[in-house]
């Protein structure tokens, strides 16, 4: 199970990278559940990231920002965000009737090599076979996450049983499975069981906990500790 932290500049990931966190996302929390930072910004991390000698180089992740579901929109925008080398693109399936034209203008860019993640929203309802579908397109993950930033977390919208059947179901088709949403240290063991490949957290992490402030050390430090308890084996 590993841990991503959404980053705003690179003083940010400059702690993130002392915490040897495991992905440094990429995210404008002042803007949107899925906030675009500028390319100037993000050009900016990655060349730090990929720069400094002193860590072991997590991934590093970015969202093309809330975008409407325009297949040409999609595409420009995730060809722009490809020239600053990030590792994964995160895309957020926003409200639409079909998301299939989307899919199918994306598909020729995973089948190039790109690696996108697709971030459904536990607020909203889709339609049956889309992670399948998701899938098909060449996807590499899935990422269930909240849009409205009020506090309220996958739990709130989600049952034990409904997040178990979303988990198996990612992970049956063999994609990487990311659970966030307003996420804090206490909520790890209980996502535990799911088997996430990762765990995102902003305000969690943050001052204060809210997603706006700036990183907090301690917070990520409770994060860190929460998912190494998780991880120990008891011995007989």
């Amino acid at each position: 199970m590993q841990l991503l932290i959404s980053v705003t500049n690179v003083q940010e990931a400059q702690m993130a990278l002392a915490h040897q966190v495991d992905i440094i996302d990429l995210k404008d929390p002042a803007t949107g559940a899925l906030g675009a930072l500028s390319f100037e910004v993000i050009n900016e991390v990655v060349q730090y990231v990929q720069k400094q000698t002193q860590y072991l180089k997590p991934s590093v992740s970015a969202t093309i920002g809330d975008t409407p579901m325009l297949p040409e929109m999609l595409v420009e925008k995730v060809e722009r965000l490809q020239t600053t080398g990030v590792d994964y693109i995160k895309i957020g399936f926003f409200a639409t009737d079909d998301y299939q034209p989307c899919l199918n203008a994306l598909q020729p860019i995973t089948r190039a090599g790109a690696k996108m993640i697709a971030v459904l929203f536990a607020e909203n309802t889709y339609q049956p076979g889309l992670i399948e579908a998701i899938q098909r397109a060449g996807f590499v993950g899935v990422m269930l996450d909240t849009s409205n930033k009020n506090g309220q977390t996958l739990f709130n919208y989600y049952s034990t049983l409904a997040l178990k059947e979303f988990a198996e179901k990612v992970m049956k088709n063999g994609m990487m499975l990311g659970f966030a949403g307003s996420l804090k240290a206490q909520d790890v063991v209980k996502l535990k069981s799911y088997h996430p490949t990762y765990l995102g957290f902003r305000g969690g992490v943050c001052d204060h906990f809210q997603r706006q402030s700036s990183l907090n050390s301690e917070n990520i430090r409770l994060v860190q500790n929460a998912m190494a308890f998780c991880c120990i084996k008891p011995t007989n």
